[in-house]
């Protein structure tokens, strides 16, 4: 192989690793473990490459106009919807998106922020992976990159963030069940190690506790955010000794899910059961029936991400704000508000 052609790509083969993993050794990045950033440092030698540093920060200087997105899930509809929110703002002040998808995975995210530092990025939004730690995203604001967390908040992380009141409005879904006579309250779907599910079940909880009932922990079942998460869930809910007449659900997919569920168990959501979803996705109105849900309206919350993170571009000031945004209670059919509570509750 000629030196004069040795490109990271070729380092990457020779190595067995990514190009980003490269890249970060080159940036004498943290993020990479020593028996890697040894291996690589070997080939380097070996292939006799020359970093270029100064090409590096024509490039980066080159993309300035570049913003880094990384969601979780676009299968899920919320999240295309907080993509579309971002674009929005992001195009209309003369950025390119640079949008990946995590799905749920720390080494898949740190691969694609890396490859994102590499094309010189502005500013980057991020809903964090499930376990996320502050030492992903420190790097990234030492080097005086904005960085705005949507969605998830990662403790000790330093960087802005703009999430829900996830405890509020699970609080007031909760109280609407009990209000239209419900006292068996399941909280389906959602993984339990992150802050959103925490949030959402202690306000399913306590609003639980203050209408004077019990929350068994039972009634609390966990499964993928999906729609075949929230399947899954409401057989396991339906098969308890004394199953519940309605549901808080963690999203609206998990609530689709448990719609599609009580029908292949013969019942009718909100005639038989109550169902309750949290996003209030498009579709949740022209569900059938429609999806009573929790609104934190993802197209607002991109908007107002895409807004926090050219702020802090503008200005020139990399200075973390956290923002919680506020939430309400979208009442539809699929609670069965316009049903007599009795027939759910018996």
């Amino acid at each position: 192989m000629s030196r004069s052609r040795v490109t990271v790509v070729d380092i990457a083969r020779a190595a067995g690793v990514s190009k980003s993993t490269v890249s970060l050794v080159l940036q004498a990045s943290p993020l990479v473990n020593e028996a890697t950033r040894a291996k690589v440092n070997a080939v380097i030698r070996e292939l006799g490459y020359v970093y270029n540093r100064g090409a590096a920060n024509l490039r980066q200087s080159a993309s300035s106009r570049i913003i880094g997105i990384i969601v979780n899930d676009l299968t899920n509809s919320f999240f295309a919807e907080l993509a579309v929110g971002m674009d929005m703002v992001m195009q209309s002040a003369g950025y390119v998106q640079f949008l990946s998808n995590s799905a749920e995975s720390v080494d898949r995210q740190r691969e694609v922020v890396a490859s994102m530092r590499e094309h010189g990025i502005s500013g980057l939004i991020i809903s964090p992976a499930r376990g996320t730690e502050a030492a992903d995203l420190k790097p990234l604001a030492a080097s005086g990159i904005p960085v705005v967390s949507v969605v998830r908040n990662v403790v000790g992380a330093k960087v802005s963030s703009l999430v829900s009141d996830n405890y509020a409005g699970a609080k007031a879904a909760v109280a609407h069940l009990v209000s239209l006579g419900h006292s068996r309250i399941a909280f389906l779907g959602g993984i339990a190690n992150t802050t959103v599910f925490a949030e959402r079940v202690q306000g399913w909880r306590d609003a639980l506790v203050e209408a004077g009932f019990e929350a068994p922990d039972m009634l609390v079942i966990g499964s993928t955010a999906s729609r075949a998460g929230g399947v899954a869930a409401i057989e396991r809910a339906l098969s308890l000794p004394a199953p519940p007449t309605a549901a808080l659900c963690f999203n609206d997919a998990a609530a689709f899910g448990v719609c599609d569920g009580l029908r292949a168990a013969g019942r009718e959501p909100g005639r038989d059961f109550a169902v309750v979803g949290f996003d209030d996705v498009i579709e949740a109105e022209t569900a059938v029936p429609a999806l009573t849900t929790v609104s934190v309206d993802p197209q607002g919350m991109g908007r107002r991400a895409a807004q926090l993170l050219l702020k802090q571009i503008n200005t020139g000031k990399v200075e973390p704000e956290a923002i919680v945004g506020s939430v309400r209670l979208v009442v539809r059919q699929s609670c069965g508000a316009g049903e007599k509570a009795g027939r759910m509750s018996a």
